[in-house]
């Protein structure tokens, strides 16, 4: 999967380190405020600044975890995270999961978007995965359009009723 535009030679994506916590809690801030906050009144927006960089800790040091950083001039401009889930009873193969995935918008056509996850995939195919998966809100068209671009499908839909 290529984005549309060039890659950016100023822009690497490589793994997190400890050092990023405040630059992925600030992109997780921004992953929330354009996401979430605004498609999800059951999401608190504010969870990221709470919360992020302990969670983004607790990834790090987690072999099952992925945590990746997208770096231009120093600073993190977006992030990926995923998991790996075991084989269960009732599904027996490893499935790897896209969790969150963020690039400011100023770096959007940088093709940072489409090498996370590429990324993300390879990890996944290395650690034996026999499928990929992410989320998105039906109402971000972008998103799907742009996770589409990266080969995955529509597999389910979740339906939800406010009580």
């Amino acid at each position: 999967m290529t984005d549309h535009a060039a890659q950016d030679p100023t822009i690497t994506v490589r793994p997190a380190r400890t050092d990023d916590l405040p630059g992925l809690v600030a992109s997780s801030t921004g992953l929330f405020a354009e996401d979430a906050g605004t498609r999800d009144p059951s999401v608190d927006a504010d969870w990221p600044r709470e919360h992020a960089a302990e969670s983004f800790s607790v990834a790090l040091a987690d072999p099952a975890r992925l945590v990746l950083a997208v770096e231009c001039a120093g600073a993190v401009v977006g992030h990926l995270t995923g998991s790996l889930a075991e084989p269960t009873a009732m599904r027996p193969v490893r499935a790897a999961t896209l969790l969150s995935v963020y690039v400011r918008p100023a770096h959007r056509s940088s093709g940072a978007g489409a090498r996370l996850v590429e990324a993300f995939v390879r990890w996944a195919a290395e650690r034996g995965a026999v499928h990929a998966e992410v989320s998105a809100y039906a109402v971000n068209s972008d998103a799907i359009r742009f996770y589409e671009r990266a080969g995955f499908a529509p597999q389910t839909v979740t339906l939800r009723l406010g009580l």
